[in-house]
């Protein structure tokens, strides 16, 4: 047994480990860094890894500038406006709101402040206490004070529990000042995670949010995790959701990829099975993702979602070439699932990009072969 455990060791360590991969009588090898026959993804005009964007999933050179522009100057203005001006059932504002209140969490834990030093995020702050009645400022504080509790503490702690009421108030509040907002419910569905909302609860808030966005994307991915076995559900019960919601999916729509991300949250930590990712279940839900996204409408800001989720299941499925196509689609950008999820989400998507490049190449690819 003991034999066992290495050898499943070696083998998990070596699909980390293997960046730099190579074609040898058809069989993938390792190869150095430098080596001639090395798989570069710079000869494909990717971008380089300590350039990978980590704030969000795709671009959106509005939200990066504003967002740069608040951070510079510490002044909230350009946010609040840039809001105001978002859709409020669309996908966008709920995105952006996330990508104001991740900033502010992050500024605030890179300076916490101290006697002579002002905290970070403290734009934020001045944004809700000179406009209290300003509605994106109220949604960005409420997100801000639940991603804290995520960061700072752990479920189920007397912390953890107090920074998640706040949240629940801060979203009631946001709900009260912009009615038709999906948004405040969006965020309360992570609180109804952390505070474990009975089911009638927890239903009672998500026909809220279909009232107002039946095919809110970003809602349906929040409500999933409630549904996951690791939290309030069960394996069974996230499928059906996701299932239900792709059933539904009205035409242009990406939640057919919904059971993809169930999947993904129920995948083993520990996987001895050569052909999982070439079993059913995951080539049935791979195949409905890609259907999702040539329908899609254009310019979907959940697409960049969609694309980066289906670029580790090709990836672990050697499905190379296709791999290929979605990494040309959302390159540059690391801020989505799965990479998230790593203490380095730059590191974590480039060794996919390798993997994929060499994969590519193995199976006679090249940069003259890849449509952009």
């Amino acid at each position: 047994m003991e034999i066992l455990w290495v050898l499943t060791a070696l083998v998990l360590l070596s699909f980390v480990l293997l960046p730099f991969l190579r074609r040898r009588r058809g069989v993938i090898e390792q190869v150095p860094p430098g080596h001639p026959d090395a798989a570069d993804p710079a000869d494909y005009g990717f971008v380089r890894q300590e350039e990978l964007d980590v704030r969000m999933p795709g671009p959106d050179q509005d939200l990066l500038d504003v967002l740069d522009l608040v951070q510079r100057t510490q002044d909230h203005h350009a946010a609040s406006q840039l809001l105001a001006g978002t859709e409020a059932e669309g996908e966008l504002r709920w995105q952006r709101v996330q990508a104001f209140a991740g900033a502010a969490a992050l500024e605030l834990q890179q300076r916490p402040g101290g006697v002579s030093e002002t905290p970070g995020g403290q734009w934020l702050r001045v944004w809700r206490a000179q406009s209290p009645k300003d509605a994106g400022g109220a949604a960005v504080h409420a997100e801000f004070l639940v991603q804290q509790a995520w960061r700072t503490s752990t479920p189920g702690t007397d912390e953890f529990r107090i920074i998640m009421e706040e949240a629940r108030v801060s979203c009631g509040e946001a709900a009260l000042l912009a009615p038709g907002d999906p948004v405040p419910y969006i965020i309360e569905l992570s609180v109804a995670r952390g505070l474990s909302y009975s089911r009638p609860e927890f239903e009672q808030l998500w026909l809220k949010i279909l009232d107002r966005a039946p095919a809110h994307m970003g809602a349906h991915l929040a409500a999933l995790h409630y549904w996951c076995e690791k939290w309030h559900g069960s394996r069974q019960l996230a499928m059906e959701f996701a299932q239900a919601a792709a059933a539904r999916a009205p035409r242009g729509s990406l939640l057919a990829a919904m059971p993809l991300f169930a999947v993904f949250e129920h995948l083993p930590e520990v996987n001895l099975v050569r052909g999982f990712y070439q079993s059913e279940v995951v080539t049935k839900a791979v195949h409905g993702a890609l259907h999702a996204l040539h329908s899609a409408r254009p310019g979907d800001p959940m697409a960049a979602h969609v694309r980066h989720l289906l670029i580790f299941f090709l990836v672990r499925s050697e499905r190379w070439a296709e791999a290929m196509n979605q990494l040309v689609h959302v390159d540059g950008h690391v801020g989505a699932l799965p990479w998230t999820l790593s203490e380095d989400p730059a590191a974590e998507f480039a060794v996919y990009r390798a993997l994929a490049v060499a994969g590519y190449e193995a199976n006679g690819g090249s940069p003259a072969t890849l449509p952009h």
